[in-house]
């Protein structure tokens, strides 16, 4: 989407003019980045790459989110764009659904939308592959389903939006860790999928077997990436299939370590980068107290804000993720949660206090936030 890192490294020796006093190192977050640049460029060089690649979702285009506001007559862009949105299904053009995402998705087609744009489906063939899956869940206890329990009820279970899904959170995900289809992403993947040795015998014997059968072992919070996907599927098939392939385009980027833009890495770049330009003295200010922003933001990136969102906020952010075909959109609505919270950030002392200042983040709204610190930041 903005790939804001190559363009850095290209442009920003463009001001060869610029007083020596003016550079200072663009690197004093954790993560760190042997690149000098001064303030100023900085910031016209990231304003200027914002609107060159995302104009979706500026200032004068309609959006999901805000122009679907009670106070805003729906003739003006909501009417129109649900019709356009029956229009896109009509014709089954995954290009199309993913180019009509970028302005948000209508509660009543975001499911179908969705699945068109994932190229997922729910024929025959498919059903019979997540009934296999079930049967093998019914056979065969593995140790990872442990895990999959806890999580569930320490994360979904305790959410006020997804309790009421655990028992549909426990089909999709028991199901996903015996999928040996998953493990076609690993070819894209950095990481490697865990193996174990089957008892009694050695690697020498030549007995390892991936474990769990999808290579994922299951971490505090995974749980969090199916349970919004159930307000938008009845049907565990359908929810399931939506599902895998959310991870194996997406999410499994946000638990690798990969040099990938829409890896966590990058996002953790991207975000500093994002703040210490437009941000510098709030940036600063965390920064002296010991509250690094990143130590905050992290837990937001790496669930894609599911769970820290509202729930219809939140799947408005994924709309624009499978439009733009990316995860970057997560760092910039990371940075401008702390913009819209820099006052009362700036009056904090230690990080306790900044961690509770961004402690609730369920009234927010994701589109005006957004907007507002790509294209209405004064620079």
């Amino acid at each position: 989407m903005l790939h804001l890192q190559s363009r850095l490294l290209q442009d920003c020796g463009a001001s060869d003019g610029l007083h020596a006093h003016l550079w200072k190192p663009f690197g004093l977050g954790v993560v760190s980045a042997p690149l000098h640049c001064s303030n100023h460029s900085i910031q016209l060089l990231i304003a200027r790459v914002r609107r060159e690649a995302c104009p979706e979702l500026t200032l004068t285009s309609g959006q999901l989110g805000i122009d679907d506001h009670p106070h805003v007559p729906a003739d003006l862009f909501e009417s129109e764009h649900i019709r356009l949105g029956k229009r896109v299904l009509s014709e089954q053009d995954s290009a199309a659904a993913h180019q009509y995402s970028r302005q948000g998705c209508p509660t009543g087609l975001r499911a179908e939308l969705w699945a068109l744009i994932l190229n997922s489906t729910n024929e025959p063939e498919d059903i019979m592959h997540y009934e296999q899956l079930k049967a093998g869940v019914i056979q065969h206890d593995l140790l990872v389903d442990n895990l999959i329990y806890k999580d569930v009820k320490l994360t979904a279970s305790n959410d006020d939006y997804y309790f009421v899904f655990e028992d549909f959170l426990y089909q999709i995900l028991l199901c996903f860790s015996r999928d040996t289809t998953v493990l076609e992403h690993f070819n894209y993947n950095s990481a490697t999928p865990p193996k174990s040795y089957i008892q009694g015998k050695t690697e020498e014997d030549g007995y390892a077997v991936i474990y769990p059968p999808n290579g994922v072992i299951p971490f505090h919070g995974f749980s969090m990436y199916v349970a919004p996907l159930c307000f938008l599927y009845n049907e565990p098939s359908r929810l399931y299939g939506v599902f895998r392939e959310m991870y194996v385009r997406y999410f499994f980027r946000l638990h690798s370590i990969s040099s990938h833009p829409s890896g966590i890495v990058s996002l953790c770049l991207q975000f500093e980068r994002l703040l210490q330009a437009h941000l510098p003295q709030l940036f600063y200010h965390l920064r002296e107290i010991g509250a690094q922003p990143l130590s905050i933001a992290f837990k937001w990136m790496v669930r894609a804000f599911s769970g820290y969102l509202s729930t219809d906020q939140l799947l408005l952010l994924w709309d624009r993720v499978l439009g733009f075909d990316s995860l970057e959109i997560v760092a910039v609505l990371a940075a401008a949660v702390f913009a819209f919270r820099a006052e009362n950030l700036m009056e904090v002392t230690s990080l306790a206090s900044a961690e509770a200042v961004l402690a609730d983040l369920s009234t927010l709204k994701v589109m005006p936030l957004i907007q507002i610190f790509i294209f209405a930041t004064v620079i």
